[in-house]
This record gives C-alpha cells, structure tokens and sequence, in this order.
C-alpha cells in the first residue's frame, strides 16, 4: 500500500486544446477565422495527444547534436534532430503553420495562422522558431520576383523535407535568418559582416554570425555590409547544382530555454549570397519581417501562458487539501482567476493584432506598427512571471522536468529578448511616436472605442495620453519615459480588447486587476467581488 498513488492529478492528455480554449475560440470567430474552426479543431485535438506531448518532451530531453566533420574528415556542419523533432515540425507544416496565410489569403487567414502557430507553440514551442522565420520571410522575399519564385512556391508547401540539398530538388523549404553579431547585438548597423558583387545577382559573404538560430534550414536571410551599406542577402546551405555552400556552423548554443531547437554560432567564408532588395537598404528590406516575428513573439508568450494557466487548472481541480479540491478554496480561485484574466488579455490581444494583418489598409498599417510593439513589450514581459506563478500551483511537481511547465519557465524569457529586448522596444515605440503619428492615432482610436464603460479605464486613458504628451514635448528627456509609456499603452491596448470582446466577467476581472485602484504585481490578490469563479472555469 505504500506505493498506492492516491490525490495526483491524472495525465493532462486526449484533451482538444482548441475546444477547450473559450478565448482562443471566441477570437477567432470575433476575427473572421470561423472558417477555419474544424481545421483548428483538428489540430486542437493533434497536440492534446498523449503521443504529440511526449514527443514534445522526447525533442526537448534528446537534443540537436551538433557534427562539424564525418567520420572520414569532411566538413558537414550538420545538426541532428531526434525524430520526435521532425514528427512536431512535420506536423506544424502539414497544417499550415507556418506560411498558410500568405499561401491562401481571404479575410481572418492571418487569424487562422496565428491561432494555428499558438496551438502548436503552447505543447512544444522550440520548433515553433523556424515556423515563424519561414511565415516571417514572405514578404522579404516578394521584394526580389526572380528569388521569391524560385523560394515561394517551397515555402508555402505543406510538405517538409528535412534533407539538405538542391533546393530545385525539393518540394518545401524552410528558412531561418542571421542578422546578430557579437559586437553589434541590436544594433545591426555595426555589422561586419562584408559582401563583395560577385557578378549575377550574387555576392560573396565574409564574416561570423553570433546568433542563428535553425541553423539546419534550407536558406536564410543574412545582413551584411555591401559597397553601398548594410543590405539584405539569401543565403542558401546548398547551392543549386546540389554544392555545398559555406556555411560553417561553429558550435551549437547552450540556452536557458528549450532545448529541441538547435541556435548556433555561424562562421562565413566566401559565402554565396543574392541580394534581396535594394543594396544599402538592408533593414527596410527585413522591416516587414521584423513586425511579422515581433507578431509571433506576441504569439508565443500567448500560447505559453494558455499552457501554463491550463496545466495549473487542470492540477487543482484534481488535487485535494484540506478537505476541498484546490480550486474550490477561495485563496487558488483567486490564483488561477488571475492567471486566466493575464492569458485571455494576452489571446485577445494577439488575435486582435493578427486581424490588422489581414488588411492592408492605411488604418490596419498605421495600427499594427504601433501596437505590434507595445504588445510585444508587455505581452512577452509578462510571460515568465506567469509561468512561475503557474508552475508555483503544482507545487513540487511543478519544479520537476517531469511536468511541462519547469519547460515553459525556462522558455518565456526568449520572447522578451528575441526581435528587440525590452529598451530595443520601447526605443522603437518613441520613434514610431516621432516619425509616424499616425500610428499612435490609430491605436489612440483602438482605445477610445473602449472608453464609457469602467470610470478606472477612462482614467488610465486620460494619464496614458498625458505620458504621451510628455514624453513627446520633450524628446531629449523620453527614453527615460519610455518604458512607462509602452506600459501604459499596453494596458490601454489590452483593457480596450478585452472591455469591447471578451465576457463581462472578464472584463471586470481585467480592468480591477491590471488598471483599477486594486491593480496588484502579485497574482491571485484580485478584489472578492468579482466572479471569481466564472474566470477560473475559462482556464
């Protein structure tokens, strides 16, 4: 009898993660993706599989491998993958997503991506990097007809072929980039990496790559300085013809984070590259790629904070304490209500700022610029202190490898460092404010539409637009600001979407929380008049 396992939770499995996602669900149809809901249902019901979450675990305990040379001394530079790798990115391709929305455009398809990458990102979020830098790449590459139809056609294929070779071989393709370099970081202008015109379209590449990550993908983009400035290359592993192309992987990266994606360190040496876009213009080539991975950043702490919120629920209300199930005792209602309202703001929100990709309208453009940031700020800031606060319910299972959400600890800081840390962001915000006013005008309306219904948000709208004021009467004294000025915009953002669509309960939880007197840093200290309970049975 002493073995007798008695007061555990039952594996978390066979559950449809879409289904049972009411925020997620109400999104999509909110934002024209209804379409798209049995496609999601399926996929739902795929990475709620006992089998897709332990090859999630198999990807993450059985890391890439990383081989410089084989057995008989030629250079290969490969990266080996556990099966259950493949089986997940295999998987992720086959339903689209990674490119489904450029590839079949109607209204909601960037929606119907976005719930699609969450889905999958909320099990296994390590492959989930390539995913986003292939979508990512799209609208780079259609700068440079003659690359984007040779590479386009491979990109949108639902196929995956992991084998390097010729790409006129293949049917797909997957892309990863190299921008970072260790004296530079964010500051990509201080490249050193040089091209040199080698004469049809194509540039020879010399220089050392601090941060690659999917350095097994088919092609890349990579920034380097050419005769005319800092510009934009694709860099395929396998020249056509089926020669290798050099593209020395130094060593592998020991990350905090998940472990199933391989990041590396990549030496360049007369490597060939065709230019994409203008020469000199490098980074207006990738801007369009930077705010569709800042997206995906929205995306994954989102996803992140649904697996989180979803494993402490499902936790207490199978566990028992002191004679009641954890989630009936009104200190935990409290927690998981808490964690819930952080989750929906965040699904809310992301989906809100996929349905301005789907138009490109002035409105949406100027819309998305701003707010793509401001949610990528504070959305992945969020992340980490929510997973532990989650991973905290399980109690020492949680602080266990054996449970997914040590996993998902380890893995939300990334987010708030990829595509911009925190002040990269915030710098980037002052200077949309500057440049493109337009942009703070259109979020500006996002809000206002909000505004009649909670006399705590009206009040947090009227000092967010006074920060505003501020910091753009007084440029030289901004940066100091900016960090209370993209939060303040955030919260703003968010109690927008979320007062105007989702449940009254949660809007009141959300706006008491997060904006009113009662805003606590601490989660689970939420006013007792609230309904608790009507939160806590969405997570």
């Amino acid at each position: 009898m002493t073995h007798e396992v008695i007061n555990q939770a039952p594996p978390r499995v066979d559950l449809n993660e879409y289904l049972i996602n009411p925020a997620l669900t109400e999104a999509v149809k909110r934002y024209d993706a209804q379409w798209a809901a049995d496609h999601l249902s399926e996929v739902g019901s795929l990475v709620g599989r006992a089998d897709f979450q332990r090859d999630a675990e198999l990807a993450n305990t059985n890391p890439p491998v990383f081989s410089s040379h084989d057995r008989w001394g030629n250079r290969v530079d490969a990266v080996d993958f556990h099966p259950a790798y493949h089986r997940i990115i295999g998987a992720a391709v086959a339903h689209g997503a990674h490119t489904s929305c450029w590839a079949d455009p109607r209204p909601g398809a960037h929606v119907a991506r976005a719930a699609t990458f969450m889905l999958f990102a909320q099990v296994e979020p390590g492959h989930a990097c390539p995913m986003s830098m292939t979508h990512a790449v799209v609208p780079s590459l259609r700068l440079q007809p003659e690359l984007a139809d040779v590479w386009l056609p491979r990109v949108y294929s639902r196929a995956y072929d992991p084998e390097l070779r010729d790409p006129a071989t293949k049917p797909s393709a997957i892309f990863g980039m190299a921008m970072t370099e260790k004296q530079g970081g964010s500051d990509v202008r201080a490249n050193t990496t040089h091209a040199v015109d080698a004469g049809a379209g194509t540039y020879r590449l010399t220089g050392h790559k601090w941060f690659c990550s999917a350095p097994q993908s088919d092609a890349f983009l990579v920034l380097a300085q050419a005769p005319g400035g800092l510009s934009c290359f694709l860099v395929p592993r396998v020249l056509p013809g089926g020669t290798r192309n050099v593209f020395r992987i130094q060593r592998l990266k020991d990350k905090l984070g998940n472990r199933s994606n391989a990041s590396s360190e990549i030496e360049l040496d007369g490597t060939v590259g065709w230019l994409v876009g203008e020469e000199g213009r490098g980074v207006r080539t990738i801007i369009e790629m930077v705010g569709q991975t800042r997206l995906d950043c929205v995306l994954g702490s989102a996803a992140g904070m649904r697996q989180a919120v979803a494993e402490a629920a499902w936790h207490t209300r199978h566990r028992s304490a002191f004679g009641a199930l954890l989630i009936d005792q009104p200190a935990m209602t409290a927690v998981i209500a808490d964690l819930q309202l952080e989750a929906e703001a965040a699904t809310w929100t992301a989906l809100r700022l996929a349905a301005a990709y789907d138009s490109d309208d002035d409105e949406s453009i100027a819309f998305r610029r701003l707010a793509t940031a401001v949610a990528k700020y504070w959305v992945c800031k969020r992340g980490p202190n929510h997973a532990y606060e989650a991973l905290e319910c399980l109690g020492g299972n949680g602080y266990t490898e054996a449970f997914p959400l040590a996993r998902r600890y380890r893995e939300q800081p990334v987010m708030a460092i990829w595509e911009g840390s925190g002040n990269v962001i915030a710098l980037d915000v002052l200077r949309a404010m500057a440049r493109e006013p337009q942009s703070v005008e259109a979020v500006d309306r996002e809000i206002t539409s909000a505004l009649g219904a909670y006399a705590a948000f009206d009040a947090h709208v009227a000092a967010t637009r006074a920060l505003l004021a501020r910091a753009a009467a007084d440029p030289a004294a901004a940066p100091a600001l900016a960090r209370r000025v993209v939060e303040a915009l955030a919260l703003a953002l968010q109690g927008a979407v979320v007062i105007r669509e989702a449940p009254t309960a949660v809007a009141d939880g959300f706006v008491s929380a997060r904006i009113g007197d009662d805003r606590s840093l601490e989660y689970g200290a939420l006013d007792p008049a609230l309904d608790l309970a009507a939160i806590a049975a969405r997570a």
